[in-house]
């Protein structure tokens, strides 16, 4: 059986290779996904960040440009979590079919918002800001092209499956998500299980007979 490929590069900035310079931008990172949450994004300062972290202004400086490069060092800390929970999610499947291949990554997605509050409020409530917006599409590119690879390696999709097709499935999925948490912490579950339907149906379209039925692996 085919295994996932992810690719996840992450914002430019600089790379601490210290232990002690690594730990000090954990803890800035940390320190902004508090801050986040209580204040929400737009409210947020990098002199805020250094405080909540007892760091100096400057030191923040070191690594980050400004306050868009600390949401998307965050964002890319988190969407690497998220690719690891989908990779995991994937690999426990007994059966392999398109439905179950939705499922398990968009419920992979959930347990990740549920564990990182700071960010559903940067991700899905944050798109006013315009960095974040770019990364996100770029992340979506790059979920999409594995999801198609793997599919199509796996048998489950054919040829007329194109990794357009795989790019608004994720799309629409992703709005999904943005909707069933705009208003919701743990986000909306009745809109999230109409989102897998509706992108399952979709899939299931461009499905083998084996991707339908599913395969033993």
């Amino acid at each position: 059986m085919p295994a996932v490929r992810t690719h996840q590069p992450t914002p430019k900035r600089r790379v601490p290779r210290q232990e002690r310079s690594r730990r000090r931008v954990e803890g800035l990172l940390d320190a902004a996904a508090r801050l986040v949450v209580e204040r929400g994004v737009e409210s947020l300062t990098t002199r805020d960040i250094a405080e909540a972290a007892g760091a100096p202004v400057a030191s923040l400086y070191q690594y980050f440009a400004d306050k868009d490069a600390v949401l998307l060092a965050l964002a890319a800390r988190d969407m690497e979590e998220m690719d690891a929970q989908v990779v995991e999610d994937l690999g426990a499947l007994e059966v392999l079919s398109v439905a179950g291949v939705v499922r398990a990554t968009m419920t992979a997605f959930v347990t990740v918002y549920h564990r990182r509050r700071a960010f559903v409020e940067i991700y899905l409530r944050g798109r006013t800001n315009a960095a974040v917006h770019r990364f996100g599409r770029e992340h979506n590119a790059r979920v999409a092209e594995m999801l198609h690879a793997f599919a199509v390696d796996a048998g489950l999709a054919g040829p007329t499956l194109t990794p357009d097709m795989a790019l608004l499935a994720v799309e629409v999925g992703d709005r999904v998500f943005q909707l069933a948490f705009e208003n919701d912490d743990d986000g909306d579950p009745a809109l999230i299980e109409e989102g897998i339907t509706m992108v399952t149906a979709y899939l299931e379209r461009y499905a083998t007979p084996e991707g339908r039925a599913g395969i033993p692996r």
